[in-house]
């Protein structure tokens, strides 16, 4: 899998989010619990009737009487759960606010790329972060974020902000300033938290509908802002939903047609050169949609239209590949939704259709056979001229156009401390994609085996392969040839908790890849993490020696770092990689982080390329975060 595809800091604000905001057991629906990806369809049945048939959670030590529920899957469980007493109707009142802080972080690479050495960047190498957070669960909530990345002038250069307010009578939900939606399957409006294909090979593969989130992620470009609220009518939620943003894009006036251009929406979020400036809210991008959901016993049926509008022409590269998309001002897609629960069965699936004529299909089910054994089976259809900007269903791609695609993944639990689990993933992409000139095909599948021994140690291996197409490299025919490629990962892990205050992680990962009928590339990486703490200082660190034999083994490992920041470095070429994260609890009210990291090559005279290329074979990363809670 291309982890480098994977919106890693939306994950994060998204589980964090959860977090922060535990569901109520006594309040949550089928949709809110399926969300967390913890728990199989059986379970989720069970606490609903356990509630039912006992009335509302008293404790979350209750939990420990639901059937099917072992400690294992409680503890997974607790950190996004909660049991809160019933209460009326209230206004917003700061007096109810038990999450209320502000964060200011300072990051910065110590060592100087050619960006700065050369003047290409205009402003400073240091990363600034802000971010303040005044909420409540199930009633307010008011955000706002602001950054300067390295390079970038010397002022805050992006803002997010928002204020949300929940369970006012009828009115639900409602957004002003920055929010996603998430309907259905995520053919029509996708956004937020969604694994996809993964280590968890049943639960994931489903998504849940969970209709308006605020949006407080550094990812420039993921957003949408403006106003969305959700109203409810009996058994219907009623959602309508308007934004106005402004995007990077490079804008131009072809010669041909009087009318301004753009190829592409730029979402790195950089503006430290001056091309980079210059491109800097160039497009006037307007979305307006609706969603209609009704609600019954065992599922519900959903409807989402979702209307967009550029201020310019969206005119693709003149390629083969570029045939069918999308081309225009506007672009309207609609689509139905359900989800359908019928014994240990989840059924759900969603239809959509844009403008163009394309169509969109997805759906499946997730069952549980047995307490042992839990299933699940996934299809898609996603037309070549299929356009929704803000898909983001279950794909091989990056985007939900011209793939087909059959998943079957299996879970296999013979005792409550084994576990076996897998997937087999076969898709097929009817029309050229980028860099693959010709229709092409291919399969995945993963594997996984995960044993707790005891309470202290947990031991888990995992095989993936991945099967497809892609053209061949430095071709010397006059046309590029398509071949198949191979690519491997094989990973092995041991968890090791010495006492309650000091857990070990060692780690082997190995990567391989290679094109038909030339050498593979492989790479690998021996990592030893720990995490300890002593009274009010928590320490977290690594240690990894790796080596690729090029950019395509390259190894991809999640790092610890300081509180709403992600680390998830490539691994590439020979070398040491250390981080230590420290955090102390000054008082009740501040906390503060302070992270090294540092990469040390073999042999390599330089680290990455272009404005970002580093002489020497050394970099180093420092992060200071401070954290007031009020």
């Amino acid at each position: 899998m291309q982890q480098e595809n994977i919106p890693y800091e939306d994950l994060y604000e998204q589980l964090y989010q959860l977090y922060q905001n535990p569901i109520d057991l006594n309040t949550a629906t089928y949709e809110d619990l399926a969300s967390l990806y913890i728990l199989s369809v059986t379970q989720i049945k069970n606490l609903l009737a356990h509630r039912a048939a006992f009335g509302p959670f008293l404790s979350l030590y209750e939990l420990q009487a639901v059937k099917g529920f072992d400690l294992p899957t409680i503890q997974q469980l607790l950190p996004f759960v909660d049991v809160r007493p019933k209460s009326g109707r209230q206004l917003p009142s700061i007096n109810r606010a038990n999450d209320h802080y502000l964060v200011l972080r300072s990051a910065q690479t110590l060592e100087k790329s050619k960006g700065f050495t050369a003047n290409k960047y205009a402003g400073t190498p240091q990363q600034l972060y802000v971010r303040y957070r005044l909420s409540s669960p199930k009633d307010f909530q008011l955000g706002f974020v602001a950054e300067k990345d390295a390079g970038e002038s010397n002022y805050l250069d992006f803002y997010s902000f928002h204020l949300q307010l929940k369970n006012k009578g009828k009115l639900k939900n409602l957004v002003v300033g920055d929010y996603q939606v998430q309907f259905g399957q995520g053919l029509v409006a996708g956004a937020g938290f969604f694994l996809g294909k993964g280590s968890e090979a049943v639960t994931t593969i489903r998504r849940s509908n969970m209709g308006i989130r605020p949006y407080s992620s550094l990812l420039e470009g993921g957003n949408l802002r403006g106003a969305a609220a959700t109203y409810q009518l009996r058994k219907t939620d009623l959602t309508a939903f308007y934004a106005y943003n402004r995007r990077d894009a490079s804008v131009d006036v072809a010669d041909e047609e009087p009318e301004e251009y753009f190829s592409s929406v730029l979402t790195s979020g950089y503006h430290r050169t001056e091309t980079e400036l210059a491109r800097k809210n160039q497009l006037t991008e307007q979305n307006i949609g609706f969603n209609g959901t009704f609600r019954f016993t065992n599922g519900y049926i959903g409807a989402t239209v979702l209307h967009t509008r550029f201020d310019a022409v969206l005119l693709r590269r003149p390629r083969l590949y570029n045939k069918f998309e999308f081309t225009g001002k506007e672009n309207t897609v609609a689509g139905a939704n359900f989800t359908y629960t019928w014994q240990n069965f989840n059924f759900f699936g969603e239809a959509a259709q844009s403008s163009s004529g394309g169509k969109g299909l997805t759906g499946g089910w997730i069952a549980a056979l047995s307490r042992q054994v839990e299933w699940a089976i996934h299809l898609r259809h996603y037309d070549k001229d299929f356009h929704s900007f803000y898909a983001n269903a279950l794909a091989e791609g990056s985007r939900n156009i011209n793939e087909q695609g059959i998943y079957m993944g299996l879970k296999y639990a013979p005792t409550q401390s084994l576990t076996f689990s897998g997937f087999y993933d076969r898709f097929k992409f009817p029309w050229l994609k980028y860099l693959v000139d010709a229709p092409s095909n291919g399969y995945d599948y993963l594997l996984r085996a995960a044993w707790q021994i005891n309470k202290k140690v947990l031991v888990y291996a995992q095989y993936h392969t991945e099967h497809k197409g892609k053209n061949l490299p430095d071709n010397t025919t006059p046309t590029d040839i398509v071949v198949n490629t191979l690519r491997e990962n094989i990973l092995g892990n041991l968890d090791y908790s010495v006492n309650r205050s000091f857990r070990l992680r060692t780690r082997a990962q190995v990567n391989s890849f290679q094109y038909e009928g030339r050498a593979k590339s492989t790479g690998y990486a021996l990592m030893q993490d720990f995490e300890g703490s002593i009274k009010k200082l928590n320490l977290s660190g690594r240690i990894a020696y790796f080596t690729t034999d090029d950019y395509d083994s390259r190894i991809y490992a999640f790092e610890s770092t300081v509180l709403y920041a992600v680390s998830f470095p490539a691994y590439y070429g020979k070398g040491i990689r250390t981080y230590l994260t420290a955090r102390y609890n000054l008082n009740k009210h501040l906390d503060v982080w302070l992270r090294y990291a540092r990469t040390q090559l073999h042999n390599q005279t330089g680290i990455g390329s272009g404005n970002d290329a580093i002489p020497g074979n050394h970099k180093s990363d420092v992060q200071l975060q401070l954290r007031y809670s009020f």
